[in-house]
């Protein structure tokens, strides 16, 4: 009887190692199928964009037409009627030079020819009876001759006076000094009683309606930026208007020690564009129309280069790939990638080839 007890003892023992060797085992066989987790990442499709390689500059909006009004005539400037910053009409007054002086030469003038008109209506009633007494042998031919040449002489003077009076008439209207184009003020140079000599400069005046942009540029930029090129422009002053446009030239800035140079941009304002103000200029030196892109942070750096993870059947393939321009987050595959492969974004720099992955939604903007 004891012996079997002990047979019965012994055999249990046996059957519980075999059942704790099998769950052992297969805990085991289950680590080993499971293997490593899968990494969380988001993923992006490559896609395709146009991209631009630009050269971007802050520069300054000029007037294309910016006339320098002058004093035609010298006199004490009387009144001035526009400060800077002043918008004008084309043919307003802008300043009143002192008008007693011509207006006492043209008086002076016409005063004068009228007296000259008086003597020739009486020299030619002599003339015509000098000619009617020669007829008669009353008079010899020469008082004749020396009646006709006082007339003419009389003439003489009185068509000098009038091209005289006809100046002085001119000379008086320019002491009225007027815009000669619309637009604004930009820069008066004379106050009420300073005196001005002919040309001196008073008012420069800034139209708005043809423009002329500068943007400087540094040497280094020199070899790409060219004429013809395509411009996107923006200012301040109108910032939901943006203009398209082309590099008409490129000029050196004079007075510079480190060789930068200017583009210059000619266009129509769109209104609201305003001489004087600052404006961005983007100057597309290379256009590629049919780029495949992906965002900046799906490219990772690794010993053998730049890569992406495409992500296939769960996995992360590691894919060489040449990169280009870089645009707004965006950067360009130049080769190693076709459009519409899915790659990984989010959780990029932490994969390797092969790595088992788990693609997780983003995360929209928290409201």
């Amino acid at each position: 009887m004891k012996t079997n007890n002990t047979y019965l003892t012994g055999l249990l023992s046996l059957t519980l190692v075999a059942i704790l060797s099998l769950n052992g085992c297969g805990k085991k066989a289950e680590e080993k199928k499971a293997g490593p987790m899968a990494a969380n990442i988001t993923v992006a499709r490559a896609e395709t964009h146009a991209m631009q390689i630009v050269e971007q500059a802050v520069g300054e909006i000029d007037s294309q037409s910016a006339p320098l009004v002058s004093a035609e005539v010298a006199g004490r400037v009387e009144k001035v009627l526009v400060d800077a910053g002043d918008a004008v009409k084309a043919g307003q007054m802008l300043a009143l030079i002192d008008t007693r002086d011509y207006s006492a030469g043209l008086q002076s003038s016409q005063a004068d020819a009228k007296r000259l008109e008086a003597l020739i209506a009486s020299q030619q009633r002599v003339v015509a009876r000098d000619r009617d007494l020669i007829k008669k042998n009353f008079v010899s031919p020469a008082k004749l001759d020396d009646s006709e040449s006082q007339l003419v002489a009389l003439q003489e003077q009185l068509a000098s006076a009038k091209a005289q009076s006809d100046r002085a008439g001119a000379n008086l209207s320019r002491t009225r000094v007027s815009a000669p184009v619309s637009g604004r003020v930009d820069s008066r140079m004379v106050s009420a009683g300073d005196y001005v000599g002919a040309g001196k400069a008073m008012f420069q005046i800034a139209t708005s309606d043809k423009l002329r942009v500068r943007l400087p540029f540094p040497e280094s930029a020199a070899t790409r930026v060219k004429p013809g090129l395509p411009v996107t422009l923006s200012t301040p002053t109108a910032p939901d208007n943006t203009l398209q446009g082309k590099v008409q030239e490129v000029r050196p800035m004079v007075g510079t020690s480190n060789r930068a140079f200017e583009v210059i941009i000619e266009l129509a304002n769109p209104g609201g564009w305003k001489p004087g103000a600052s404006v961005n200029g983007s100057v597309v030196i290379e256009e590629h129309p049919s780029a495949v892109v992906v965002p900046e942070v799906a490219v990772v750096l690794r010993p053998a280069g730049k890569v992406v993870y495409v992500v296939e059947n769960g996995k992360a393939l590691q894919r060489l790939v040449t990169t280009g321009v870089v645009q707004n987050g965006m950067v360009e595959i130049v080769s190693g990638l076709k459009t519409g492969e899915t790659v990984a974004v989010d959780g990029s720099g932490f994969l390797t080839d092969k790595a088992a992955v788990m693609v997780q939604a983003k995360e929209g903007p928290k409201k």
